[in-house]
């Protein structure tokens, strides 16, 4: 009994693990400490083995629960009932919360609100566009907690994050914001950032 709940603890706690680098940046938008946001991302490279360890464990579980029982139904019958820990239906919910975590990062982005709002420009020329090199985005909920935090500052226009190409590329009204608060919006986050063109 204390080696299943140690074996199915493992599993859940490797799921969580293989998502922790995108559950982070929501739970750091949720409670308003943004730079704690990319804490966990160092864990990425090792995502595809935590996984496979996920599956392995939560797959024998599954095995030796299966087994069990049909051991049971040969052998005579017992008065004995399995306690709520023991039974299918906590191992389906276990196996349930770990493929949710597990596929976190490609759902992440719905805890994130739209920053839709409708930008007045005076002067074109003041209109620039920047290239931002971003090191330790790891997931799409990456992108929207970097977009959500540069779009809160007034006179950015347009913000395109991609974690796949390490970059952010954001159009702004020099007029109403500068550079520096840029980089300040995106540093704030707990990512490193560096400019890389501007026009």
């Amino acid at each position: 009994m204390r080696k299943k709940k140690t074996i199915i603890g493992a599993g859940v706690l490797t799921a969580i693990a293989s998502s922790l680098c995108c559950i982070t940046p929501v739970l750091a938008l949720i409670s308003g400490t943004s730079g704690v946001a990319s804490t966990f991302s160092w864990l990425e490279p090792f995502r595809p083995y935590l996984i496979g360890f996920t599956i392995l464990v939560l797959g024998f579980a599954w095995n030796q629960k299966l087994k069990q029982k049909k051991d049971m139904d040969c052998a005579c019958e017992t008065d004995q009932k399995p306690t709520f820990f023991q039974s299918i239906l906590f191992l389906g919910m276990v196996t349930i919360f770990a493929v949710a975590i597990t596929l976190f990062p490609y759902y992440s982005t719905i805890f994130y609100p739209k920053n839709e709002r409708e930008i007045i420009v005076v002067d074109k020329i003041a209109i620039q566009t920047l290239d931002l090199e971003i090191k330790g985005m790891t997931c799409a909920s990456c992108e929207e907690h970097i977009n959500h935090a540069v779009n809160q500052l007034h006179g950015v226009l347009n913000i395109k994050s991609s974690y796949q190409n390490g970059n952010a590329k954001i159009k702004f009204d020099s007029a109403k914001t500068t550079l520096k608060e840029i980089e300040k919006a995106v540093n704030s986050t707990g990512y490193l950032v560096r400019i890389t063109k501007k026009k």
